[in-house]
């Protein structure tokens, strides 16, 4: 059987991205441009200015990429057996750049657009390189998203979890803001993180049953202990704490529901996946097997979406509309 290569194309927040995958684990070309420099003033993402730098990069990211790869041409277009997009969830303007492009790929090389869920493809990072099969556990960390996932098939999988106010990421950036910290927040704290003592404020976990999450009451917590120090701040203390306390929860509930299935694979996937303490927490934990994306793999990029599409993507028409959010599993 001939190997199959995907065109995957991000733009679901501030990263603009493109990519080239063979069979779902191959990368043969990958570009990716970050707008974390242009949001940096703001303190955060704006959708506008995110959706125009978008729209400004993607093309010439494609093509660079396309030369890189040196694909077989045919009537002079580069030979791709499908067009993959994130549609979902993410910023509705920002989608739609992304989404618009690969429709008008798909239709001038005559070849399937596929839809793909932003969540599910941060998960299929990991096949990338790898020999990870399901079924597993999934937790998937990041700016806008905190939940786990059990992956029965490739295509089969349900959300056992989430977090029921603010995701990991956002409560990372909440809390870096309160401490004088530059955007993002997670790769801030992480860095101070390692200057700090984690048991130097008790930061307690959220009583929430089951296997859902909630960060709020934590942010709240860090916000007060601040109003009540006398200068100097203990700010590296402060940021081992709070990282403990966050990365205590994911680890303990990921655990749980593992044991709970009885499944031994465990897979991080997101932003907040490259935390150097959440990564030290799972691969201390005796009887799993864990898989991680490289950094260059947990942030927003379009590996993940080729590589969704081979295994889950949904032949989509050209007239497909972006989500903002929720998840739609592919059936």
């Amino acid at each position: 059987m001939s190997p199959l290569i995907y065109l995957g194309i991000e733009t679901s927040c501030d990263e603009t991205a493109c990519a080239l995958v063979q069979d779902g684990r191959k990368l043969l070309a990958s570009r990716l441009v970050s707008q974390t420099e242009v949001h940096k003033q703001f303190g955060g993402v704006v959708p506008e200015v995110a959706a125009r730098r978008h729209l400004e990069a993607i093309n010439i990211l494609l093509a660079e990429m396309f030369e890189e790869a040196n694909l077989p041409l045919k009537d002079g277009l580069p030979q791709i057996d499908g067009v993959a997009c994130t549609n979902g969830p993410g910023l509705i303007g920002t989608l739609l750049v992304g989404l618009s492009t690969a429709k008008a790929l798909a239709w001038a090389l005559d070849v399937p657009l596929l839809a793909v869920d932003h969540i599910q493809a941060h998960v299929c990072a990991n096949y990338i390189g790898t020999d990870l099969e399901p079924p597993f556990v999934a937790l998937v960390v990041s700016g806008g998203h905190t939940q786990i996932m059990h992956f029965k098939s490739y295509t089969e999988c349900s959300i056992l979890g989430q977090t029921l106010d603010d995701a990991s990421g956002e409560a990372y950036d909440k809390v870096a803001r309160l401490l004088g910290l530059p955007y993002p927040g997670g790769p801030s704290i992480d860095k101070l993180a390692t200057q700090g003592n984690p048991s130097a404020f008790p930061f307690k976990e959220a009583l929430v049953e089951g296997l859902d999450f909630s960060f709020s009451g934590l942010k709240t917590a860090v916000m007060r202990t601040v109003e009540n120090l006398s200068e100097p701040i203990p700010i590296a203390d402060l940021a081992a704490s709070f990282q403990d306390a966050v990365n205590r929860a994911l680890f303990r509930k990921t655990i749980k529901a593992a044991q709970n299935l009885e499944l031994t694979r465990i897979v991080l996937a997101g932003g907040v996946a490259a935390n150097s303490d959440l990564r030290k927490k799972f691969e201390s934990a005796p009887g799993f097997t864990l898989y991680r994306p490289p950094l260059s793999l947990c942030t927003d990029n379009a590996a993940m979406v080729a590589s969704a599409a081979f295994y889950s993507g949904r032949v989509a028409p050209l007239t497909i509309g972006a989500y903002s959010r929720g998840y739609q599993i592919a059936q």
